[in-house]
C-alpha cells in the first residue's frame, strides 16, 4: 500500500508539518495577518483621509490619541509581518541558488524590520510631539 503523503515521515504527517517543519505555521500566520489587515487597512485609510489637508498640530493631536496610536502601531506590525512572510515565500519558491536564497531571506527580514522600526519611530515621534 502506498502512502498519499509522499516522502513525509509519520511524525510529520501527524504534526502536519512539511519538510522544513514550519510550513503550516507560516501558512497560518500569513492567513492570520491577511485577515487582521482587513480592519487595520480600513482604519488606516480612514485615519489618513481624515488627516488630509490638516495642519501639523491637528495631525499630532489625532495621532497622539492612544486609540489611534495603537491602531497605527498594530497596522505597522501586521502589514510588515505579512509583507515579510509573502516575500519569503516568493524567495523560497523562485530563487534556486542556496547562497542567493539565504542572502535574500536575510535581506528580506532586515528590510521588514527596518520599515517597521522607521514607521513606528515616526509615529511615536508625532504622538509624543518631539
Amino acid at each position: 500500500m502506498t502512502s498519499t503523503f509522499g516522502m513525509r515521515t509519520p511524525l510529520g504527517r501527524v504534526r502536519g508539518l512539511g519538510a522544513a517543519r514550519t510550513g503550516t505555521q507560516h501558512f497560518w500566520l500569513q492567513r492570520l495577518t491577511a485577515v487582521a489587515n482587513i480592519p487595520l487597512v480600513i482604519a488606516f485609510v480612514f485615519i489618513v483621509i481624515s488627516l488630509l489637508g490638516r495642519n501639523h498640530a491637528f495631525v499630532q493631536q489625532t495621532l497622539g490619541s492612544p486609540l489611534v496610536a495603537i491602531i497605527m502601531l498594530l497596522f505597522i506590525l501586521c502589514v510588515t509581518t505579512h509583507m515579510r512572510i509573502g516575500m519569503q515565500v516568493i524567495i523560497e519558491d523562485y530563487v534556486h541558488g542556496e547562497g542567493a536564497k539565504l542572502l535574500l531571506l536575510i535581506a528580506n527580514t532586515f528590510f521588514a524590520i527596518a520599515i517597521a522600526l522607521a514607521s513606528a519611530f515616526a509615529l511615536l515621534m508625532l504622538c509624543f510631539k518631539v
